[in-house]
Formats: C-alpha cells, sequence, structure tokens
C-alpha cells in the first residue's frame, strides 16, 4: 500500500546554530566551561551506575559520555564553515528544504552592536539552501543568548522581549532581499523554561516557579511582538510561527486518580499553554515529536512527578525514551482546531547503530498522512537532524543524524536510514509494504 502526501509538500531535515557550527560565544559557551560545571561532571563521570546507564556500543566512538570533552561544543560539526558541503548533501538526499537558526549572539556580540560580517555569512546560507533549491526556514532564537543578554538577567529581564525585538528588527531589515518566506520566532519556549528555570539543567540552573512563569511570559511578549514587528516590515509575503515540543502522557497506573490528574496537568502546561498564548501571532504552527512518558505522581524528594519507562528495551531510544508514533498522530488532530497549518519541524530518534532511525521514520510519517487524511493541514517534516550534532547537556554522544560525523576528523558518512528516508522525499510517498 502506498500512502501519497499533498502536492508541495516539505520534505527536509533541521539543525540549530549552537549544535553544528562550532566556536559560538554565548550564555552556554560561558557555562559549559564553568569550573562548577566540570568538577560536576567529574563526579558525575566517576560513577559507576552512570556508566551502566548507557548501551554498550555507546562507548565504541569518541566522544562518549565519561569524556569531559563531550560537553564542550567547541568546533561542533564545523558548520559554520561547511555548510555548503552539507547542503549538498541535504539535496542529494532529496530534501526540499531544510530548517536552521540564525545565532543571536553572532548578530550582536554587543548590546546594540551589530556585526554586518556575520549578517553577510546568514545572508550566503541561506542562498546556498535557494541555489539547491531548498526552501529555508529559519528560526530567530533556539535557546541560546548573547553574553551582554544573560548578564541582564537574560528572559527574566522586564524588558527581554524589547531586546529581542530589536535583534529581530535588524535581521528581518538585513534580510529582506533574500525572501526568506518561513520564519520561526521561537524554539520550544516550553523545553527552555522547563530545563533553564525548573530542572535546572540548562544555564541559568534555576529553579523556581515563580521565575519559569516569568519566563515564559517573557518569551510569549517576544513571539507576539516579533510577529507583529516582522508582519509590519514584510507584510503578507512572509509566514512566521514558532515550534513547540510536545510529548505524549499517560498515567503510569491507568487506574491512579492521582496519576490521571499528572496528565491532564502536564499536558496543559508542557504541551498546549504555549500554543494558546500564541495563537493569535502564528501563521502555522510547528511541533517538535519524540516520545512518550508514563507519569506517576509523587511526593518524593522535591519533585512531584515520576516519569517512569518501563517498557522492552527494544522500543526505547538511548535517551532512554519511549517510542510512541501513535502520539503524533493524536496532536495533530487535537492541533486541528486552530485552523492553521503544521509543519513538523522536528521527529527523530538518538541512534548510533542505525537499526531504528528508517522504521521511526516510516511508523511515524505512517500516522501524519493518517491525521492528513482526516483532514489536518500538515505542510511539512523535517527529520531531527541533517547531522550528528551537539545534544545540549548531553554533549556529543546521542546519534540523531540522517549523516553520520566523525568529531575527530569531521568526515561526514551518509547513513542508510537517510537513504530510505531519500526514496519517501524524492517520491513524495511512504510504501508501506516495503
Amino acid at each position: 500500500m502506498r500512502l501519497n502526501f499533498p502536492d508541495d509538500f516539505y520534505w527536509g531535515s533541521a539543525t540549530s546554530a549552537h549544535q553544528v557550527e562550532g566556536n559560538n560565544h554565548n550564555d552556554w559557551t560561558e557555562w559549559e566551561k564553568s569550573e562548577l560545571k566540570i568538577q560536576n561532571l567529574k563526579l558525575k563521570i566517576q560513577d559507576e551506575n552512570f556508566k551502566k546507564s548507557f548501551p554498550p556500543h555507546i562507548f565504541s566512538k569518541w566522544p562518549t559520555p565519561l569524556d569531559l570533552e563531550n560537553y564542550i561544543s567547541g568546533r561542533a560539526c564545523d558548520h559554520y564553515n561547511r555548510f555548503k558541503e552539507d547542503f549538498d548533501i541535504a539535496k542529494s538526499l532529496g530534501h526540499n528544504a531544510h530548517r536552521f537558526s540564525i545565532e543571536w549572539s553572532r548578530i550582536e556580540p554587543e548590546e546594540g552592536k551589530f556585526d554586518e560580517a556575520e549578517i553577510e555569512h546568514y545572508r550566503q546560507v541561506i542562498s546556498a539552501l535557494k541555489e539547491r533549491g531548498i526552501e529555508p526556514f529559519v528560526t530567530l532564537w533556539h535557546w541560546t543568548n548573547p553574553i551582554w543578554f544573560a548578564k541582564k538577567g537574560g528572559w527574566l529581564n522586564k524588558d527581554a522581549p524589547k531586546y529581542f525585538e530589536r535583534y529581530v528588527d535588524k535581521i528581518t531589515l538585513s534580510l529582506k532581499d533574500v525572501n526568506v518566506k518561513f520564519w520561526i520566532t521561537l524554539n520550544e519556549p516550553n523545553v527552555y523554561v522547563g530545563k533553564s528555570y525548573i530542572q535546572g539543567n540548562f544555564p541559568p540552573q534555576g529553579r523556581s516557579f515563580w521565575r519559569a512563569n516569568k519566563v515564559f511570559k517573557n518569551l510569549i511578549r517576544a513571539n507576539n511582538q516579533a510577529y507583529s514587528l516582522m508582519h509590519k516590515i514584510a507584510g503578507d509575503k512572509i509566514k512566521i510561527g514558532s515550534t513547540h515540543f510536545l510529548v505524549a502522557h499517560l498515567p503510569y497506573n491507568p487506574k491512579s486518580f492521582l496519576d490521571k490528574i499528572s496528565v491532564k496537568f502536564l499536558d496543559y502546561i508542557r504541551n498546549f499553554r504555549p500554543i494558546r498564548n500564541a495563537r493569535e501571532h502564528h501563521d502555522f504552527i510547528g511541533i517538535d515529536y519524540y516520545h512518550l512518558e508514563r507519569i506517576e505522581f509523587s511526593l518524593r524528594g522535591r519533585r512531584w512527578f515520576l516519569f517512569n519507562t518501563h517498557v522492552s528495551p527494544d522500543n526505547l531510544t538511548e535517551f532512554g525514551w519511549e517510542i510512541y508514533p501513535e502520539g503524533i498522530y493524536k496532536f495533530l488532530m487535537r492541533l486541528k482546531k486552530y485552523n492553521k497549518p503544521i509543519y513538523i519541524t522536528e521527529n527523530g530518534i538518538a541512534d548510533a547503530r542505525d537499526e531504528k532511525r528508517a522504521k521511526f521514520i516510516k511508523e511515524h510519517l505512517k500516522w501524519v498522512h493518517k491525521a492528513i487524511s482526516e483532514g489536518v493541514d500538515i505542510r511539512g517534516y523535517f527529520y531531527w537532524s541533517l547531522l550528528d550534532n551537539f545534544e545540549w547537556d548531553k554533549g556529543f554522544w546521542p546519534r540523531f543524524g540522517l549523516v553520520e560525523v566523525d568529531y575527530r576528523t569531521l568526515e561526514r558518512k551518509i547513513r542508510n536510514s537517510a537513504l530510505k528516508y531519500k526514496k519517501i522525499c524524492k517520491e513524495n510517498s511512504l510504501d508501506m509494504d516495503l
């Protein structure tokens, strides 16, 4: 059976500046090298239980979770200098769209002072994509911040949306001539808030619900103001959205009232609050979907919830995430009521041996197609990621790429799953009999 996708459907992959470019100088690079973080890492990697938490094959390639270098982004994939080579690969794989981000700290390294050479660099990135027949989807903020902005309190500062608006104004005016059609203001504000201000895993490592809520509100204001400004500058010829990380939730104990209430609460806070608050300032909705979490209510320690996964290892990614393709369909059907075009702006799997990736893509696309057949306006799919890359606090060991990167030599190697995805892209259809 062959499942055909709509004409003019966008097929591609995604990256973000800090994860692939290399040699950035922002709040993340400062945090990566901080003395406290390094000392904590040294203690962690000396813990035998930490090593045992990974599949053995993770240690077959450098860097591993036990290498300090793993946690320093450094030159990353050197995509900043090799973007043309990487876009040649994307074109060879049948991609007709690519999502990437502009690094704010490169554009405005000092407050109010813009680097024209860096703006020109991103103009060349966009032109390189267009020359290859690949539609750019440009993300303006993918979690990293200029150091001057962080020193002012970052997204806690009441004027943070104003600072972001100044950067957006400069980019929109400066790149108006290259005619970018699709813009993404913010990447996954829900994840940034949770990781940075509740769990404390990302800089500035806060743990405060009050601060988290303040940051969330500032991010929504930033999105809404950027949306209005960009349309004022470029009119209706551009389409603007933001991306939202959606996690499927199920109660750990289906009979537990508290588990079921916990699922409803988390579903609103994590998944739908950002979308609802920005719904009047979206031309499209970007969704990033990866996995399922089984939620158990708990009062242990400082946590209210436990995220339990008691399933076969065959159905887990190397992140320990439970694979649940049907979840993407359920979210798409719930988003139908917003009457906005939808793009799957990220969907991917950490799979160093490339054993599960092709099936992962195929199974998720099967459910995407089902949503389309039931009237959901879905216009594109971006696999995460084009390249193996720096996965934030986890470092380099997770291998999400369609293209494998040897971090010693920076050699690129196309994985077999990328060739199977290429067939889908080229044919604009999914053969379920294969």
